[in-house]
């Protein structure tokens, strides 16, 4: 795993997509890491090296404790882009991400090329932010977990992808909450509005017209008013954009951002692709189907991995878990059985579903697949569950 270190604290970070793109920073929210934009990576692969950083407290960096500030994380910030080789980038954050990107902005103007704020803020009400801090404090992260995924995610989203709401609730629910008081801290004593007007470089404001924690009125307007030349993007979305609308933002960023035409595309594709199949399958899996490509498979192997992966995969319209439950009713309904395996191991390692939920697939499937399909599911599938029963 890399690591930048600065003032003894590790800052988890990771460098995906073609080293010839313009390089584009990722920054999270208050209370989730890097995994904010995952779903978007797809999307914005094909045009950028992505630098994307757990900030202090989150994620797979250290959280220690105390009070944080804005211009400590954004210093954190170019400790990793140096780390990287990244001397300069645009930069994209979700709300506290977006406060650091216009700090960055303020203070490192050489390094920073463009800004993207994404469901954000340049003046918070401090005495609610003193208050959370101190509930955090002293009851954890899960006393404002309610709260918290009131503000991040709609209803409307929540009741269609439950399984992405709830990896968000139990990520914010796990996190240190040193680090969560200590962005809290950052976001309570920032002081940006009055400096906006020196921010020098181009600015785009996404709004989320769903965002009740930053809604464009009163946070997003004022600093479309404070930055010169700024533009602002309305989108359909909450507060956590990348995760509810990832396509429709990552265009918005890439029209925004016009980077430099994109070279040798098909190799981004396959990167973008590959980054959906190890999800999915695992890199255990994907390695070794990648060792075991020969001059004979490898086109076969980078089509599919283009097409299947970075097309359909990454298609922002239903979550892995029930793509999975589709490959596997059509793997029993075609009796294709050695993709069928496939998916069901990997499910069932990387908690895509649970057993009671495989068994329902199946069930399913002997109704419109036939029974004589279902019961060589039932086989196969209980193959592999006492497999990986005798390996635990």
């Amino acid at each position: 795993m890399p690591f930048a270190i600065r003032d003894d604290v590790r800052l988890y970070w990771k460098l995906d997509g073609a080293s010839n793109l313009p390089v584009l920073v990722l920054l999270n929210s208050i209370g989730t890491d890097m995994a904010l934009w995952e779903t978007s990576l797809p999307h914005l692969l094909p045009a950028f090296q992505l630098l994307r950083i757990d900030t202090r407290g989150h994620g797979a960096s250290d959280a220690p404790d105390g009070d944080y500030s804005l211009a400590m994380l954004a210093d954190d910030v170019v400790a990793v882009m140096d780390a990287a080789g990244v001397q300069t980038a645009a930069v994209a954050g979700v709300s506290l991400g977006g406060m650091i990107a216009m700090e960055l902005g303020l203070a490192y103007p050489t390094r920073i090329t463009a800004l993207a704020l994404v469901c954000t803020s340049a003046t918070m009400d401090a005495g609610a932010w003193r208050d959370r801090i101190e509930l955090v404090r002293a009851e954890g992260t899960a006393a404002i977990a309610d709260m918290a995924m009131g503000r991040f995610l709609s209803p409307r989203f929540v009741a269609t992808h439950g399984g992405a709401a709830e990896s968000v609730r139990q990520g914010l629910i796990a996190m240190a909450d040193a680090g969560y008081a200590g962005c809290g801290a950052a976001i309570r004593d920032m002081a940006l509005i009055e400096r906006l007007p020196a921010i020098g470089m181009p600015t785009l404001v996404v709004a989320g017209d769903r965002d009740i924690s930053t809604p464009f009125a009163g946070h997003g307007e004022r600093i479309v008013a404070a930055v010169p030349d700024a533009r602002v993007v309305h989108l359909d979305a909450a507060h956590l954009a990348p995760i509810e609308t990832p396509a429709v933002l990552a265009v918005t960023l890439r029209d925004f951002l016009k980077p430099a035409d994109i070279h040798d595309a098909a190799n981004t594709l396959f990167e973008a692709g590959l980054l959906n199949r190890r999800r999915v399958l695992g890199d255990a899996w994907v390695d070794a189907s990648l060792a075991g490509r020969t001059d004979f498979t490898a086109d076969f192997q980078a089509m599919i991995t283009r097409i299947a992966w970075n097309e359909i995969w990454g298609r922002p319209g239903l979550d892995d878990r029930s793509r999975r439950f589709i490959v596997l009713a059509i793997t029993i309904a075609l009796g294709r059985w050695e993709e069928f395996a496939l998916h069901v191991r990997t499910g069932l390692m990387r908690d895509g579903f649970t057993r009671e939920e495989l068994k329902e697939v199946l069930m399913q499937s002997a109704i419109y697949a036939g029974v004589p399909a279902a019961n060589t599911a039932f086989a196969e599938a209980g193959k592999i569950i006492a497999e990986l029963d005798s390996d635990s």
